[in-house]
């Protein structure tokens, strides 16, 4: 399974950016995907999760500013993110829960996208 993200970039205070990412390869079911953030000497943290079914799960932090959404079809992730604050500045990764073919589980990692925010 790969992961390809897009988007990400420079924004100024109150700005807004959409990050995407695709699943592709060969697996059963994608379970949950997702997007993580991480800044240097901390630790990896989920920003927001949707299940298949359009659960979502989001960080206290970025609740009422950003937006998951999935597209069950085309295996898709897209995180939309308005009034982005200097602090949400960090490389941001998409993740996938998947069940493979051989119905085991695992987890999957985009390659990482950078978001700056800053003036």
């Amino acid at each position: 399974v790969q992961l390809q993200a897009s988007g990400g970039g420079l924004v100024q205070p109150g700005g807004s950016l959409r990050l995407s990412c695709a699943a592709s390869g060969r697996f059963f079911r994608i379970n949950v995907m997702g997007w993580y953030r991480q800044v240097p000497d901390k630790q990896r943290e989920l920003v927001a999760s949707v299940t298949t079914g359009g659960n979502t799960n989001y960080a206290d932090s970025v609740k009422g500013r950003f937006t998951i959404s999935r597209d069950n079809a085309k295996n898709t992730v897209v995180l939309e993110m308005n009034n982005l604050k200097p602090e949400d500045t960090a490389v941001y990764y998409c993740n996938a829960a998947v069940t493979s073919t051989t119905l085991l589980a695992r987890d999957y990692w985009g390659q990482g996208t950078l978001v700056t925010v800053s003036s």
